[in-house]
């Protein structure tokens, strides 16, 4: 019997053998660098992976930068716009407990954070804590006079508790 080169069928069989461990020793190289970035995380550094997380939190992708401020935060845990942007990111996907958290932890660490204590409020009253939304949102607005989304936020919270006083216990 003869292989496809016309030599005996067990050349041909030893060929393909040969062949398959050359291919199966060079696979076992080390691998390349954009496979091993791949494998080690997203491309870039923190500062990378920061401005991509905002981009996403910017297009309402909150899920998607979590993943990114996570690796981040592994790498910096006490940045404080790392914090906040994962606060962001914790409030659009609706974990407004882990957001509360992270807000409430850039507010210890600094009282005059206007941000924090925005994203603070509206993380407790998402939880249904209007009183102590108020008092940061008041905060807030007192801090940043003349801000919409302050004034808004403080004006729907002092509503939800007006309206939860009048109809009594």
């Amino acid at each position: 019997m003869t292989g496809p080169d016309g030599g005996p069928a067990g050349q041909w069989s030893g060929a393909l053998q040969w062949r398959w461990e050359e291919q199966s020793v060079t696979s076992h190289k080390e691998p390349r660098d954009d496979v091993a970035d791949d494998l080690a995380g997203p491309a870039g550094d923190v500062v990378d992976w920061y401005r991509r997380a905002v981009d996403l939190l910017d297009s309402r992708n909150d899920a998607a930068a979590a993943v990114l401020l996570e690796r981040a935060l592994q790498a910096e845990p006490g940045s404080p716009a790392l914090r906040e942007a994962m606060g962001r990111a914790r409030f659009g996907s609706r974990q407004y407990a882990e957001s509360a958290d992270l807000f409430g932890g850039l507010v210890e660490r600094d009282p005059t954070d206007h941000y924090a204590r925005y994203g603070l409020g509206l993380a407790l009253s998402r939880l249904g804590r209007q009183e102590q939304a108020l008092e940061h949102l008041a905060v807030a607005v007192a801090m940043r006079p003349g801000r919409g989304e302050y004034d808004e936020a403080l004006r729907q919270a002092r509503a939800t508790v007006d309206a939860r006083r009048a109809a009594g216990p």
